[in-house]
């Protein structure tokens, strides 16, 4: 595998993992020649993945996409890369469980499942991902999915 940062293509497993019910390998990385750590997928290639937008439209799942989704909601905010990674991970996991049989799955029941995920690491993350996937109008549409934070917070005390 070559390196991304110096090209080198000599480097060592320190880690394998078996995700998605075995369907996918994780393999943590180090180059031989500068030391630089990374992470590499191996997948099954079969019949991709599809999201069913909301026009009706199918187009193949991109792991990019989710990920830049989720890292424009979490800028400037205290949690780090490898969360982020470990994020799209359990997105990824979860959407392919639930459109196991049909291999697709909603935009609607993606960007809820970020959503849940958000919630539970930050909360101002999940606001702003709110506002762009449900599409905000107004002040107080903002404002009363605040409230509804606020709530569900206290009905968990």
């Amino acid at each position: 595998m070559r390196c991304p940062y110096c090209g080198n293509l000599e480097d060592k497993v320190l880690e394998s993992r078996t995700m998605v019910n075995g369907e996918s390998i994780r393999r943590r990385r180090e180059c031989i020649s500068c030391g630089y750590r990374f992470t590499s997928y191996e997948r099954i290639d079969e019949k991709p993945f599809m999201v069913v937008k909301r026009d009706g439209r199918r187009q193949p799942f991109d792991r990019t996409k989710l990920e830049k989704g989720i890292e424009r909601a979490l800028e400037k905010r205290p949690v780090s890369t490898t969360m982020v990674e470990q994020l799209s991970n359990d997105i990824e996991d979860l959407a392919i469980k639930k459109g196991r049989e049909s291999r697709e799955i909603s935009t609607s029941e993606l960007g809820e499942l970020v959503l849940e995920k958000l919630y539970a690491i930050d909360k101002v993350a999940y606001i702003r991902f709110a506002s762009v996937y449900r599409h905000f109008e107004n002040l107080d549409e903002f404002i009363t999915e605040v409230k509804n934070i606020e709530k569900r917070g206290k009905n968990n005390e």
